[in-house]
């Protein structure tokens, strides 16, 4: 069980070394990247992250997305200065600052955190150190500001250097007005962790809602940080509320271009595993028969093909029920 429970961690990194890299490699690890294992998953993402290309999507209203450095990051670019929703890895820091100078000359002026796991807030001290301002929920400048261990990670995160650290947090909602853009953040309540926040970009009619959202992938529940099953139903919710047909909607991670259709379906997909499994439960079932069970075989083959596997999914499932 130890083992399996292992993979499936290791399988979860793989989402934030991207698809491509491990195509590449067959799923099989280079002696380097075996060895950077051996020092820890963690360790593994950012050798990884060091290297990887950064991918932009060109949206509308001067908004862009940049893929490849931990979640998927947005960039509002404008009179304002450079807008940034999450902030990727730090050894990302010569690609993304070359990606950044492309889109404007103008520094980055606002960082807005949508949590605070590592590959969406690691590089927040640079960008801090050159004058930014990070704005975040009160719990996840709570989580940069403390050793945050995380179990399903195995992994004891330290903190942020002071300059990585939001200065300015709200505990429901707050709005800015940048770039021609009325930027809303609302808080969605525990869900992926206890601090995740949305970004509407009202005008451009463009939402980010961080991890939260999995486009096309089971998406990491974080237990040690407060995230739940039925807080990530309720916060695709709000997700479907606060979006119609025609909005633009970013995942943390999966396709960073997403709509209104695909996260119904993963607002279903979420409903229906978390009733079988709470279905399981109830009669009794411990993890392991749960997990034997299949509760999600109707959905792997859509959602069980890339990163976290259907066990280790039902079992972040099963915590929370």
């Amino acid at each position: 069980m130890k083992n399996e429970h292992m993979l499936s961690r290791r399988g979860f990194c793989l989402c934030c070394i991207g698809a491509a890299g491990f195509a590449a490699t067959g799923g099989w690890l280079s002696p380097r990247e075996a060895y950077a294992e051996a020092r820890g998953l963690v360790s593994l993402i950012k050798d990884s992250a060091a290297k990887s290309a950064i991918t932009t999507h060109k949206l509308r209203n001067g908004i862009t997305i940049l893929e490849g450095s931990g979640g998927n990051i947005a960039v509002l670019g404008g009179k304002d200065g450079l807008v940034m929703v999450d902030a990727g890895i730090s050894v990302s820091q010569k690609q993304m600052a070359k990606v950044l100078s492309d889109i404007s000359p103008d520094p980055v002026s606002h960082l807005i955190n949508t949590h605070w796991h590592f590959d969406h807030a690691d590089g927040n001290p640079w960008i801090g150190s050159d004058g930014a301002k990070i704005i975040a929920h009160e719990n996840t400048r709570k989580h940069l500001s403390q050793v945050q261990r995380v179990e399903d990670w195995d992994y004891n995160f330290l903190p942020l250097a002071r300059s990585g650290v939001p200065q300015h947090v709200f505990s429901k909602e707050h709005t800015l007005k940048l770039n021609g853009n009325t930027l809303d953040l609302k808080y969605y309540g525990p869900a992926h962790t206890d601090g995740d926040i949305y970004v509407m970009f009202g005008e451009a009619d463009v939402l980010h809602a961080g991890d939260t959202y999995w486009n096309g992938i089971y998406p990491f529940i974080d237990h040690s940080t407060g995230g739940s099953i039925d807080g990530m139903i309720a916060a695709a919710e709000l997700n479907l509320a606060a979006s119609n047909d025609k909005t633009i909607i970013i995942p943390g991670h999966g396709n960073p271009v997403s709509n209104r259709a695909e996260l119904r379906e993963f607002r279903d997909m979420l409903v229906a595993i978390r009733e079988n499994v709470a279905k399981l439960k109830r009669q009794g079932r411990s993890l392991d028969e749960t997990v034997e069970a299949k509760p999600t075989a109707a959905f792997d083959g859509k959602w069980g093909q890339f990163v976290i596997d259907p066990a280790f999914f039902t079992r972040l499932v099963y915590a929370g029920v």
